[in-house]
């Protein structure tokens, strides 16, 4: 069935204060965040030389989401969500001020490092719900696939600009200053959280978390036949992708490629703001997702294989476009499937369910690429990718959830 046209324009949630401040916040907490990501990785890349342990940062970041996430989308149905936001965002900052001690005090081992990601994904796993829940109830209706849209933005125009700065600063001063930058980036959100938990009267007591129990939320999401066959076409989705960012620091061993490459990506997304508004407008969101995961699976086949530096980056560029489309289809749908009472909770298993994909295809794909090679994971991953691709286009319309 053919969707209708997306009414609201990319812009018009920045309209609504509270939403423009804690997108702008947002922005700066996501340039923090991916340069951390840029350091860790190629830290561990550059100390172990190692795809599984390499591809194990994807999996540290992922891996509390599956342990987390539903008991984090009971609290947010439940906790005042400024509170939890302002706590979890607290916890994310003291682990990367921990990273940065690290690398100042010149001993940085592998799994102390890991163990750092892992905090700092469990921040994010209990922070993700309750963000996601409160961000869609500060817009209309009308809006959440265009908030969705622009919270993609603010994570692409730092997935842009992160990476370049990280690799700069990398080479520069070591991973200390991109650690620390990250755990100053959180001040503007925290302040903004206990200004918001200042002005609300919490709404829900703890004693409310033993009444909406973490299995009332898979009850509500399974309920729904729709939403089911989104949680699994989001899993295997994300269980293909994940070859891109587990791999992505092996396949360039330069610090300044991988970033350039990385920040391609983010350009791609970006991009993608301005080109997937007209493409919406003319195709059901089936086909949306279907067309980037066609091009997506494309260029996961052909990075490895690309000749020269320009043609890689002409390729994650096109991959970063198709990357929003299928991220930004899958978000819109999710949060737009269930009221706000019981989003935060129906969200928690969105999340847990590409978590898993992204945890076991990190974890997967690093160790096909130990045994294989790198290029023959990618390759094999972006084949995968294509295969969803036709299953999606095939597929019954599950995008449709309200």
């Amino acid at each position: 069935m053919q969707s209708p046209p997306y009414a609201a324009s990319i812009f018009q949630p920045l309209r609504h204060a509270r939403f423009r401040q804690l997108w702008l916040a947002n922005l700066l907490s996501n340039l923090g965040s991916r340069m951390q990501a840029f350091a860790a990785a190629w830290q561990i890349a550059s100390l172990s030389h190692s795809p599984q342990l390499t591809a194990l940062v994807q999996t540290a970041t992922w891996a509390p989401m599956l342990l987390f996430a539903l008991p984090a989308g009971a609290l947010a149905d439940t906790l005042h969500r400024p509170t939890l936001l302002f706590r979890t965002n607290a916890v994310m900052a003291l682990a990367a001020v921990a990273m940065a001690l690290l690398a100042y005090g010149g001993n940085q081992p592998v799994p102390a490092l890991l163990l750092l990601t892992f905090a700092m994904g469990a921040g994010m796993a209990f922070t993700m719900p309750a963000w996601q829940a409160s961000m869609s109830s500060l817009v209309p209706l009308q809006e959440v696939e265009a908030a969705a849209t622009l919270n993609n933005l603010s994570y692409n125009l730092a997935a842009l600009a992160g990476p370049a700065l990280g690799a700069v600063l990398f080479q520069l001063a070591g991973a200390g200053p991109l650690y620390l930058f990250n755990a100053l980036s959180f001040s503007a959100l925290l302040w903004i959280y206990r200004q918001w938990r200042s002005a609300e009267r919490p709404r829900a007591k703890m004693a409310a978390v033993r009444r909406h129990s973490v299995g009332s939320a898979l009850r509500i999401s399974c309920a729904s036949p729709r939403y089911r066959s989104l949680l699994l076409h989001g899993m295997g989705i994300f269980f293909v992708s994940a070859a891109f960012a587990a791999l992505l620091p092996l396949l360039h061993r330069d610090a300044g490629t991988y970033g350039s490459l990385m920040g391609a990506l983010g350009a791609g997304a970006v991009l993608a703001a301005v080109v997937l508004p007209a493409v919406r407008r003319h195709a059901a969101r089936r086909m949306v997702l279907a067309g980037g995961l066609a091009v997506y699976g494309a260029m996961l086949a052909t990075i490895g294989l690309a000749a020269s530096q320009p043609l890689r980056l002409l390729l994650v560029v096109i991959g970063g476009v198709a990357w929003s489309a299928i991220v930004t289809t899958l978000n819109g749908a999710a949060q737009k499937a269930f009221p706000d009472a019981v989003r935060a909770r129906t969200l928690s298993v969105h999340i847990l369910a590409i978590a898993a994909g992204q945890t076991a295809g990190s974890a997967a794909w690093g160790l096909l690429a130990a045994h294989y090679g790198i290029v023959p994971a990618l390759t094999a991953a972006g084949m995968a990718t294509l295969a969803c691709a036709a299953l999606v286009a095939s597929s019954k319309d599950f995008l449709e959830t309200t």
